[in-house]
């Protein structure tokens, strides 16, 4: 997708999140705030727009969007249960109405055999609505790559939470 296009599909969702009366905010780590940042990039997106957490440590996940150290300790911070706890503690802890979050390994190191480079766990909670979560298994895009598709999949899941 082109720039042009990315901005107008991201002007879209900003209508579209305008014209249910929600505000949105984003719970970042592996995208470091990429989504907000895109969202910022259209203007007026301010009376949409309520606030970005880039939550990059175990500590900041825990102290900024109350997930639970322990459940980062079972599962790990790149994980469906952490998905989830950082879309809904974002929610929690904004005035948005939608939510969505992301952790994943962006790489080039980090990857293991269950969890390789690339893997990414998105999640999108709304008030009112069951947290949607989605798994990507990006491959080896490289860095950028990985952080690139994952920003457009957020933008797709919180059109999907939006409804």
């Amino acid at each position: 997708m082109d720039e042009a296009s990315f901005e107008r599909r991201t002007a879209d969702l900003l209508a579209l999140l305008r014209a249910r009366g929600l505000m949105v905010a984003t719970a970042e780590s592996c995208t470091g705030g990429m989504v907000a940042a895109a969202l910022t990039a259209i203007p007026g997106s301010s009376d949409v727009v309520d606030r970005g957490f880039v939550t990059y440590s175990n500590e900041a996940k825990t102290e900024m969007l109350g997930v639970p150290a322990a459940l980062i300790a079972t599962h790990g911070a790149v994980s469906e249960p952490v998905a989830r706890a950082m879309a809904e503690g974002a929610l929690a802890r904004s005035r948005a109405g939608v939510t969505v979050a992301l952790t994943g390994i962006a790489g080039p190191g980090g990857g293991s055999d269950a969890k390789p480079v690339g893997l990414v766990h998105l999640a999108a909670a709304r008030t009112g609505h069951p947290t949607l979560h989605l798994e990507r298994r990006y491959g080896d895009l490289g860095r950028q790559g990985i952080r690139e598709a994952a920003l457009r999949d957020a933008l797709d899941l919180v059109e999907k939470a939006a409804g």
